[in-house]
This record gives C-alpha cells, structure tokens and sequence, in this order.
C-alpha cells in the first residue's frame, strides 16, 4: 500500500453533529486523514493525541489480517514514534484504531480501511504482557456495537494515549502509561435522537519500568481497565471533548471543571458486566 485515501472521520456520522475532538490549548497537530478514521498527531510527543474513527456494526467484515506497519510519507519520520522504538523489548506496537474498526462497506473498501490502520502514527508502544483486563480493553468497542444494535449498530470511538509530562522516558519518546478510549453513538427518545456516551482509561503503568535506562516488565504487573467520567478524561488527556462530556452516560455530580476525581472514584472492570452504558 502506497497511497492513503482520504475520507477520513466523519462528524455526522451518527446523524448528530460530533465535532473531531482537538487539544484544548491549541497546540500544533498534523491532521492525518485515513479511510474512515482520522489521527492528530502530536509532532513533539511523536504519538496521536487523538484519533477518530467511524464504524458501522452493520456492515463490518471478518477479513483475513493484511497489512505492514509503515511511516506515513505526509510528516517527517522525526515526528513519527517509529520501528526502532519497538525493537527488541517487550512493546508492542498498539493499534489505536483497531484494525477491523474501518472496515465496512464493500471488500475491497473494507480491505483498503484495515490496512491502513497500520501506519505508525496509529500506534503506540504497549506492554506486550496479555491478561484479562487487556483482553477486555480490546473488545470494547464490539461491546458497545451489540449495545447499540438497537440504533443501527453505528458508534464512534476516540482513542489515543494520555500523553503525561511525567511519562517515563525511553528511546528518544516518553512511554505514555495510560491510555483513553471514548464511544458514542445515538440513542432514541422520545421521538428524536440523542447523544450517548462512556469513557474508559487503560493503565499500564504496573507493567513500564525504565529506571534503569532500559525498558523492563515487571512479571506481577498488570493492565488496569477502568470506566471513567468523561470529564476526568479531558482533564487528563487536555483534550476538549466537547459535547462527548455532556452525552456521559457515566455523569460526574460535582460540576464542570471539578478536579479529576482519581482512581479511588473511579469503576474498575473486570467483565463486560461491569460496564455502564444506560
């Protein structure tokens, strides 16, 4: 794959406007259009501080994996997180739109989507360490989709690493130690349609280790999952949410602009049972 097009995400999607989400402090990004999906990415950080993606549940294919992770041509490889960084350690190199997320439509729309999801500005390094808790951050957004069935099996989703000064570095980058996925779709009420929507945040941070200047996975850490208010996100992430902050299904009670209420408030998930999304 050579060429990338560019229909990127689209805000009407669920038929409510839903603006792409951007960095609160207007700090320079490079708008990275893909098929069905967009990433802002950060050039001095060298990862996402967004991306977006469309998917409609109805019309997703089960495609054999096709693809080779690459640098995107459009921006200057010194602003990529790129196949040194992920060399012989324990990262892997985490999709953030997941591979299937774009592809719907017809094969060959389906094919060309999937594949481009593995340009590097998608990704960001993760512990190659699997448990339960990783397994569920994977398949959220499907939970969500059967959850949605109702309204058309259509949701966005943004995700992108919380990218933290005080993240550890490693290799010229800083290894973002939590991650945060947001996914919103429509509801039906009272004759019109509304927007909903839940946040969670992924924490690795028990499983990255660079005191001693080279990376290290602790073999009793583990991946923590946890559903979040969405504000407590856009407080973390310093990424303007917008209307996402509102349509909460998972509301905070203490106002606007209250301080991130932490892990102790938070809701730890364990199953998909645990998740709120009503």
């Amino acid at each position: 794959m050579t060429d990338v097009t560019s229909d990127a995400y689209d805000d009407l999607f669920l038929g409510i406007p839903l603006p792409l989400p951007r960095p609160a402090d207007g700090r320079e990004v490079r708008d990275l259009a893909y098929p069905r999906f967009t990433v802002l990415l950060e050039p001095v950080r060298r990862l996402a501080v967004v991306t977006a993606v469309n998917i409609d549940g109805s019309e997703l294919h089960d495609l054999p994996r096709t693809g080779e992770w690459q640098l995107d041509a459009r921006v200057p490889a010194a602003e990529q997180t790129g196949p040194a960084v992920y060399a012989a350690n324990d990262l892997d190199r985490g999709h953030l739109v997941r591979r299937r997320d774009p592809g719907w439509g017809s094969t060959a729309e389906a094919r060309e989507a999937m594949e481009a999801t593995f340009f590097y500005p998608n990704a960001a390094p993760q512990a190659s360490s699997f448990n339960q808790s990783k397994e569920l951050w994977l398949g959220l957004e499907d939970h969500v989709l059967q959850f949605a069935d109702t309204t058309g099996e259509r949701v966005s989703v943004f995700t992108a690493p919380v990218l933290a000064d005080d993240d550890p570095p490693y290799r010229g980058i800083r290894i973002p130690r939590r991650f945060f996925k947001v996914a919103a779709w429509a509801t039906q009420e009272g004759g019109s349609s509304h927007l909903a929507a839940a946040g969670f945040l992924l924490d690795q941070s028990e499983l990255i280790d660079v005191s001693q200047g080279a990376l290290a996975v602790p073999a009793l850490g583990a991946f923590r999952t946890f559903q979040v208010p969405i504000a407590d996100i856009q407080e973390l992430s310093g990424v303007d949410l917008g209307e996402l902050v509102a349509a909460d299904v998972l509301p905070r009670f203490d106002g606007p602009g209250a301080p991130v209420r932490g892990e102790a408030a938070w809701r730890p998930l364990r199953a998909p049972a645990d998740i709120v999304l009503s």
